[in-house]
């Protein structure tokens, strides 16, 4: 039990940088009590309003939830949006000295309608065209002024399809961290799916698994893992496979080692942001470990504890750590 209780004060030692695409989740909390007059669609009385940090800034607000050092490296648009994320941000304890902003992009916003705890609309208020040549080149300069100053132990790449991680700049920073000795860690979209090589952990979820290597299958087990993950590795040449399976689970190989590791016993509100959760704690465990089965425990916990909030949130590190405790014998 000291063993965790270590392991979870050693993430204060641990610098991480994540690169992707970075959002602003709005919520609008109403009542509903009618249907509109105008159209068959309920009227929701708005009577709260509430914005979060979303996309890969929800996984620098994870690590940074977890005592570790969080720096986001990214681009957003030149807006009141991208002035709100950067100055929470900076309210959580989050550097944002690698932000850029760019005249040519909107910051991205979610805007989810919630009527009787249930999610009834989402409005998304977006570019998803890639990166033009300058802003590509500006944050790939700005990975480099990073890694420089900070030497991190870990970059996260963080993708969400909307266009920050461009086919160059994953190649740029994947080379960059292989060359300064850093851990990468991906969390994949179709999009580039197989252009993150070489990286140390490849964290997509079952579906997008299959769906890249073109796999259609009824039944899933062990057999089928360990045939996806050899799949992987040969398109990827990467070193871990941490596959998430929903409520079943994860699923982690290394080299020889693998299995899967069942999900535990919730009560299940909502399902978005638990990827994000799962490879921060990931990437932070594996740092100051590099015990691959501890790792995927432990980010395996940590997912299901944030399915039990409703909206995107960061994991508590208290209520992680006596999880940790009470499970990892």
């Amino acid at each position: 039990m000291n063993d965790i209780a270590n392991l979870f004060e050693s993430f204060k030692n641990i610098k991480v940088g994540i690169v992707g695409d970075v959002m602003l989740d709005t919520y609008m909390w109403g009542k509903v009590d009618r249907i509109s007059p105008e159209a068959p669609v309920p009227i929701v009385a708005v009577n709260k309003k509430e914005y979060r940090i979303g996309g890969a800034g929800n996984v620098a607000l994870n690590i940074c939830s977890l005592g570790a050092r969080a720096s986001v490296i990214s681009v957003t648009g030149n807006d009141d949006d991208g002035h709100a994320l950067q100055k929470m941000f900076a309210q959580q304890g989050i550097d944002t000295s690698f932000i850029l902003q760019s005249s040519k992009r909107i910051t991205t916003n979610k805007i989810r309608v919630i009527g009787r705890n249930q999610q009834m609309m989402r409005l998304d208020h977006e570019v998803t065209d890639d990166l033009g040549y300058e802003d590509e080149n500006r944050l790939i300069l700005a990975v480099q002024h990073y890694i420089a100053q900070e030497k991190p132990q870990v970059i996260i790449l963080e993708d969400y399809n909307k266009g920050v991680l461009t086919e160059l700049v994953i190649q740029k920073v994947i080379d960059l961290c292989r060359h300064n000795h850093i851990i990468t860690a991906v969390d994949p979209k179709r999009k580039n799916f197989f252009a993150y090589k070489s990286v140390d952990i490849f964290k997509p979820n079952l579906k997008e698994a299959m769906e890249g290597l073109n796999i259609i299958a009824g039944e899933v087990n062990e057999k089928l893992l360990h045939d996806i993950h050899d799949a992987l590795a040969e398109k990827l040449g990467h070193q871990i496979s941490l596959i998430t399976l929903s409520e079943k689970g994860v699923f982690y190989k290394q080299k020889d080692e693998g299995a899967i590791v069942p999900s535990h016993i919730r009560d299940i509100a909502d399902v978005s942001g638990a990827g994000d959760t799962v490879i921060a704690v990931a990437s932070l465990v594996y740092a100051a470990t590099r015990n691959v089965h501890l790792m995927a425990e432990a980010a395996n916990i940590a997912g299901g504890l944030v399915c039990e909030i409703v909206g995107t949130a960061a994991i508590d590190k208290e209520a992680l750590l006596k999880e940790c405790r009470l499970l990892l014998q």
